[in-house]
């Protein structure tokens, strides 16, 4: 009896500290965001472009009805912040005054969104007839757009400020690229230098250096190796990631100072790829989201976002 006695006091002794544990653990999760290294989209989004800050906010479009979502890379957790025009929402940039710069697909536009509120800041026709707007990179002074079906880039050039212009300005593409059947210039990115574009040909598996006042494209030099499938481009430092939606491979390059040469010197794979389309950094990973283009969509067909290490 005496026992039992001793026992129940040591349960009743220990109950507080246990509690004052589970609060002090739950209160450290709070303080430290697990940051998933994946999360869930909505069902049937079919997502395309991501673009992410400034901070931990993340940005996706959707491909079938041009929503525009949010989501927080803490937490995983998001919401639609524009239901989009109807249109495709498929290459996204966001800057640093918080707007998502938003390449318009078949739709052949371009819009430009308010992050805080999701309101349409501005849209432009960029295409009357058969168009595939499909990325979009922001420089200092402009906002340019590929156009996969038309040999040409938009130009949406900044006023004093960095405010929008009333419309867009055309730059045909001329030089070494050469449109053909299928989807052409896919993804855009700047050189390391600053001084040009970099063009990504998916249908070819090169890519051009692109003169942004002329148009002019040169053939980069990556010896044998082929970007076939090439879709969403990212540059850090001197490194090109280049995404081969259904290769499910993301492929860097290491290029020289003004782009006209480079070398493959890592291909990832990764078993959670299911036609990654983009990607985006944050701190030390990339994020790409899944555009499951082999996967006949449905409202409920489920999509999501993976993390990789960024080195």
């Amino acid at each position: 009896m005496a026992f039992l006695l001793a026992g129940f006091l040591t349960v009743l002794m220990a109950a507080p500290a246990a509690a004052a544990e589970t609060r002090s653990t739950t209160s450290a999760s709070h303080e430290k965001p697990a940051y998933p290294t994946e999360f869930p989209l909505p069902d049937g989004f079919q997502p395309e472009g991501i673009a992410i800050g400034p901070g931990a906010a993340a940005y996706f479009g959707s491909r079938a009805t041009g929503a525009i979502y949010r989501a927080d890379l803490r937490t995983g957790k998001g919401r639609i912040i524009n239901t989009g025009p109807g249109t495709p929402s498929l290459g996204l940039k966001v800057d640093t005054r918080g707007r998502l710069f938003v390449a318009g697909g078949t739709g052949g536009d371009a819009r430009v969104i308010d992050t805080r509120d999701g309101r349409v800041l501005a849209s432009y026709r960029l295409a009357t007839g058969s168009a595939f707007v499909n990325d979009v990179v922001l420089t200092h002074d402009a906002a340019y757009f590929t156009d996969s079906t038309n040999p040409v880039l938009y130009k949406l050039p900044f006023g004093r400020g960095g405010a929008l212009p009333g419309e867009a300005v055309k730059v045909p593409l001329s030089g070494d690229i050469v449109y053909a059947t299928g989807i052409n210039a896919n993804g855009i990115a700047q050189t390391p230098d600053r001084e040009a574009l970099l063009v990504v040909q998916s249908n070819t598996g090169k890519l051009f250096r692109v003169d942004p006042s002329t148009g002019v494209a040169t053939l980069v030099d990556i010896g044998t190796e082929s970007l076939a499938n090439g879709d969403g481009l990212l540059l850090e430092g001197r490194t090109l990631h280049v995404v081969q939606n259904s290769l499910n491979t993301l492929t860097s390059l290491s290029l020289n100072r003004d782009a006209t040469s480079g070398k493959a010197v890592r291909k990832l794979k990764d078993g959670r790829f299911d036609v990654p389309t983009t990607v985006a950094p944050f701190r030390d990973r990339l994020y790409l989201p899944n555009a499951r283009f082999s996967t006949t969509p449905t409202p409920t067909t489920p999509y999501n976002v993976v993390a990789v290490k960024r080195h």
